[in-house]
């Protein structure tokens, strides 16, 4: 595993640029070729780990690689034909001298040697590429996948830039039905940026197209960040599994946790406080007093004008000023506007949307005193309309 290993220094060291080259280089000091040497020089694996680890000084000097190393690894190779490393040797050597065919076939050999073998499919996936062959490609990746010892999460990202391209999805819904697992390694991956999202909505299937798939709450953060807000939207209510036709609030009768946030309720359950739902429709929020912060939230996307909020409160905050509804616009640090929870349940809550405002987020906060003190409130019957 040793000498594999350094085979996938090497090969990034001939490759790469010269960050990857030093690293490369630095790997190399575990191996102890020379102390072998003086036991049985010409034994093949002595012959393959010595000229290994002179390839990489002189990678590491920058200096031309000797003939008579690739002549020792030959040699070794004679002496054992089904090793891998020297084919490896042979296809690196060969790719560097622009020789893709050449390398293809050592590269080959090598598999067939060793069908476990990292570097041969590395190198393989990165020729079937090169060549244009999508297929051959991702199968070799598909191997990289299983052999890794991070599983799909090591190709995740090197597919997810091959799905960036459209003419490459047919072949990519192939492999993820042939490939367990891959999938959402990519998917993920693609969910970082909110430009991939067509390629997500077009090679996600049924089974990773759920509230719960991992990337569709990173996807829709990215196009939040983005101010993307009414794609964001769409893909929330499609993938979602959100109730269609709601009011300007969704869920808010805090009985619908299936659709994930932000344009549905975030609740907190930290050293702040504790919200969540009951199952009558209502709302169990305590605060604990010890600290400020959010416990509920939600992403709206209110048209600017007058709207009245309302609910009904069992219970009361130790303090008028301990708990808040707060109407925050996004990106904005600040609210535009703030009420008491004991106000709003007594007399409702009108506030003013600006006109600047594509998006806003209605939380609930809880704001500490001197005296750390614990309130807890059940809220039903909420409701938000247009004033007037």
């Amino acid at each position: 595993m040793i000498v594999r290993g350094f085979i996938v220094a090497v090969a990034a060291l001939l490759l790469a640029g010269q960050v990857v080259r030093n690293a490369a280089a630095a790997a190399l000091s575990p191996l102890h070729p020379a102390t072998a040497a003086k036991f049985w020089a010409g034994h093949p694996t002595v012959e393959i780990a010595s000229g290994l680890a002179e390839i990489g000084r002189a990678a590491r000097e920058r200096r031309d690689i000797p003939d008579g190393i690739f002549a020792m690894i030959d040699d070794a190779a004679a002496k054992s034909p089904l090793a891998p490393e020297p084919f490896l040797v042979r296809g690196v050597q060969a790719r560097t001298a622009g020789d893709t065919d050449a390398a293809r076939r050592a590269f080959t050999a090598a598999q067939w040697r060793d069908p476990r073998s990292m570097p041969a499919a590395y190198f393989l996936a990165d020729y079937y590429f090169r060549a244009g062959d999508a297929l051959h490609g991702l199968v070799q990746t598909a191997l990289l996948a299983r052999l890794s010892p991070r599983g799909t999460d090591a190709v995740a990202p090197f597919v997810a830039a091959y799905a960036q391209d459209r003419a490459n999805w047919p072949q990519l819904r192939a492999l993820f039905r042939s490939q367990e697992g891959l999938e959402d390694g990519v998917l993920i991956a693609l969910a970082h940026d909110a430009r991939n999202a067509d390629a997500i909505l077009a090679l996600a299937d049924a089974d990773h197209r759920k509230p719960d798939s991992g990337w569709l709450k990173l996807l829709l953060s990215s196009l939040v960040a983005n101010g993307d807000y009414a794609r964001a939207h769409a893909i929330w209510s499609s993938v979602g599994e959100a109730r269609q036709g709601g009011g300007l609030l969704y869920d808010a009768g805090f009985s619908e946790p299936q659709a994930p946030p932000p344009f549905n309720w975030s609740f907190s359950s930290g050293d702040v406080g504790l919200a969540e739902r009951q199952p009558d429709g209502r709302l169990h929020v305590i605060f604990y007093g010890n600290q400020d912060g959010v416990l509920a939230s939600q992403l709206l996307l209110l048209p600017p004008g007058a709207y009245r909020l309302g609910m009904q409160v069992v219970g009361a905050p130790v303090h008028p000023e301990s708990l808040r509804w707060s109407m925050r616009c996004d990106k904005e640090k600040e609210p535009f506007a703030t009420v008491g929870i004991a106000e709003a349940a007594s007399r409702g809550w009108t506030f003013k949307v600006p006109p600047s405002c594509s998006a806003q987020w209605i939380e609930l906060s809880g704001q500490s005193g001197d005296v750390a003190q614990q309130s807890d409130v059940t809220i039903g019957a909420l409701a938000l309309n247009r004033a007037g």
